[in-house]
């Protein structure tokens, strides 16, 4: 089996997830940025994960989607989104987490398994705006505020055992 595993990340997370992910599933894997323009008809399955920022997937996740979407229905085609609110227990699932349900009623694809994890923490790295933004918004969900800290919530048994699920 050809797997093509795409990937929208704004700091990395995402990315790290789809290439854990690649260790653990069986055949030729690919794994690439969601922004390059690669042949999709030619892969078995189609993966793709994306990390939510203020609330959002990218804008280019949703244009992906739309032009690709009869193709996606037709394969063997799953989704992964990544955000912070899955680190609280109950929104670590596709029902329970809102920014999930909210893009599935959205698009016109209906993909064979949904994934959700956890992210990261990574205040060090962030422009001073965004730390402040973040800051901000991790006090409202009662989470880390300590700017110094980078933190890791990616819960990586659930992807293992995800992408495992996806050999059979």
């Amino acid at each position: 089996m050809k797997t093509l595993i795409l990937y929208s990340s704004c700091d990395g997370q995402t990315k790290k997830i789809a290439e854990f992910m690649a260790q653990y599933l069986e055949g030729e894997i690919v794994v690439s940025p969601l922004t390059e323009e690669l042949e999709l008809q030619f892969f078995d399955r189609v993966i793709i994960g994306a990390s939510i920022r203020y609330g959002h997937f990218n804008k280019q996740l949703y244009h992906f989607v739309e032009r690709h979407h009869e193709l996606l229905n037709a394969k063997s085609a799953v989704f992964f989104g990544v955000n912070l609110t899955a680190r609280k227990e109950g929104k670590d699932t596709p029902e329970g987490n809102a920014y999930v349900r909210k893009f599935l009623q959205r698009i016109n694809w209906t993909p064979t398994k949904v994934g959700v994890f956890a992210g990261a923490l990574l205040y060090p790295r962030y422009k001073w705006i965004d730390r402040v933004m973040i800051q901000l918004i991790m006090k409202i969900t009662g989470g880390e505020t300590d700017t110094t800290k980078e933190i890791e919530y990616t819960d990586w048994g659930k992807v293992k055992a995800f992408a495992e699920s996806l050999n059979s």
